[in-house]
């Protein structure tokens, strides 16, 4: 947000140049959440392949995608365009999206009437989230396809081309209530929450216990699930982030997303890499 695109280009593709950073990711916002409220937002998967198209090796996302903006087969169908142009780059970062909360502050209610969208209980929301997971690996999957689903019907659905890598990109899955890591445990490659300052690593480590618990309850491997979490770095600290990056390494999180706060300073790529990528790899070796 408050981001002009040739700003969010050139971070791009300098980290495009550089090896330590695996991969890149947009979020999946209508409107900023924070500063002036008609501040500039990009749609986020167009922006993606947009992106995607001036790149060449960084696996690329969005963190996570609203699962309430697009419907299921037609999101399907962008994902795997954008994956298509990036030749098989893309990470399929999906997520409840905005739903009805009993209290306290919730942007989405904002954005969400702004756009003509209604806003689902939780318990909706997540079973709209586990009907598109369905939907997007059978097109990923199968040639064609009829889907009678409680929120969707589909009729002889066709995705061609189909995705480069077989079965699909790796699914990212963000969230961290009770039943949303069920849905995790049952489908997801890679889980993600936010990390500093917005939780804390102890809160992460609990909630990957309780992840844990649902992979036992269906005889799931917990390894096979790549724990991510990105934390806001800071300029004026880097050794206050270093710090919370080892400490996510120490409670096992393998996928380390280093979010840039705004304006974005000259080389910000290569300042990410020199005074928090490099450090922690030689102190975590």
């Amino acid at each position: 947000m408050h981001l002009a695109y040739d700003d969010i280009l050139r971070v791009w593709e300098e980290a495009d140049e550089l090896p330590e950073l695996a991969d890149a990711w947009l979020w999946d916002h209508l409107m900023p959440l924070a500063g002036p409220p008609g501040g500039a937002v990009l749609e986020g998967w167009t922006l993606l392949a947009a992106l995607a198209a001036r790149t060449s090796r960084l696996g690329l996302g969005l963190l996570v995608t609203s699962n309430r903006l697009r419907a299921p087969a037609h999101l399907g169908k962008i994902a795997t365009t954008v994956d298509a142009i990036s030749h098989g780059r893309l990470i399929m970062g999906l997520g409840v999206g905005g739903t009805q909360q009993p209290e306290g502050p919730n942007p989405a209610v904002a954005e969400y009437a702004a756009y003509g969208l209604s806003l689902p209980r939780p318990a909706e929301g997540l079973a709209r989230l586990t009907e598109t997971i369905t939907i997007l690996r059978r097109m990923w999957t199968e040639e064609t396809f009829d889907h009678d689903g409680p929120f969707t019907v589909l009729r002889g659905t066709r995705n061609g081309p189909g995705p480069v890598r077989p079965g699909g990109p790796p699914l990212l899955l963000g969230g961290w209530g009770d039943r949303t890591l069920r849905v995790v445990a049952e489908h997801a490659d890679i889980w993600n929450v936010p990390g500093p300052p917005h939780n804390s690593t102890d809160w992460i480590a609990g909630r990957a216990r309780v992840l844990d618990a649902h992979c036992a309850a269906i005889g799931r491997d917990p390894a096979e699930i790549i724990r991510s979490a990105q934390i806001i770095v800071d300029y004026a600290d880097p050794a206050a982030s270093r710090a919370h990056v080892r400490a996510l390494v120490a409670a096992g999180v393998r996928h380390i997303v280093l979010a840039l706060p705004r304006p974005y300073p000259p080389r910000a790529a290569r300042w990410l890499v020199d005074e928090i990528v490099d450090p922690v790899r030689q102190s975590v070796a």
